[in-house]
């Protein structure tokens, strides 16, 4: 039985991995969640949507008779990771995580680490009028609605559907990866003096994080959330290692 991959992406490493794939004969297909309107295109097949839950994706691998699975989902997506855990140990698909180690804080960095978005709002709540880079995705704007005394720069991949939910803002619309000296010049243009980034890890964001520190902005960085243990890699040629200690 020949290999059958499927990809769980959106991230620079599903990317890359795409790209190798692409140059050999190995079958995959790419998932995207859809969350974003204008997917990257990739030189493999996609699909674009959910899968109905941990219950929905065992069926998806069943019926596509998926031999691998490749999570390349940002960190931040939990939810998804934990389905693919559940889901190739319910059909007992063999299951590999591409993921990014975690940033963690240098000298001249003011970070503030908090769990979670409800703690990174409730710490926005006790600040006076700052100057916030609100970098957490659109999917999140509205846990932060009501912090009115603050002025916000959204950065976000789409258009915003519906205005965002603060008084005084500016969205940035823009893809990665980004270079401190675009993030520079664009946290001096707006004179932030706070940021709230998710600890994604990885290059192609961290200019945000390199221009605080410039800056001497304080920086709200949201812990990862809980996955499920499964195996874990950080590199492409240690999937592909992965995929040939592993026969369809």
């Amino acid at each position: 039985m020949s290999k059958n991959l499927l990809i769980l992406g959106g991230t620079t490493e599903a990317t890359a991995l795409c790209t190798h794939l692409a140059g050999t004969d190995l079958r995959a297909t790419l998932s995207f969640a859809g969350r974003v309107e204008r997917p990257r295109r990739q030189p493999l097949p996609q699909r674009i949507g959910g899968f109905g839950g941990a219950v929905g994706l065992a069926d998806y691998i069943k019926n596509e008779t998926i031999t691998h699975v490749i999570d390349a989902t940002h960190p931040f997506a939990a939810q998804m990771s934990n389905n693919a855990v559940t889901a190739c140990a319910q059909t007992g698909t063999p299951l590999i995580a591409l993921t990014r180690a975690p940033w963690e804080p240098m000298s001249g960095d003011n970070w503030i680490q908090v769990a979670d978005m409800t703690s990174a709002a409730t710490k926005l709540a006790m600040l006076p009028g700052q100057n916030i880079m609100l970098a957490v995705g659109r999917m999140h704007l509205g846990e932060f609605a009501g912090l009115d005394q603050h002025s916000y720069l959204l950065r976000l991949v789409d258009p915003p559907q519906t205005p965002p939910p603060f008084a005084r803002f500016h969205a940035e619309i823009s893809r990665g990866p980004f270079t401190h000296a675009d993030d520079l010049t664009l946290m001096q243009r707006h004179n932030i003096t706070v940021v709230v980034s998710k600890n994604a890890g990885g290059t192609g964001a961290y200019s945000k994080i390199s221009a605080a520190r410039e800056l001497g902005a304080q920086v709200i960085m949201i812990d990862r959330p809980e996955i499920a243990p499964r195996p874990e890699v950080h590199s492409v040629p240690a999937v592909m290692d992965w995929l040939n200690a592993h026969p369809a």
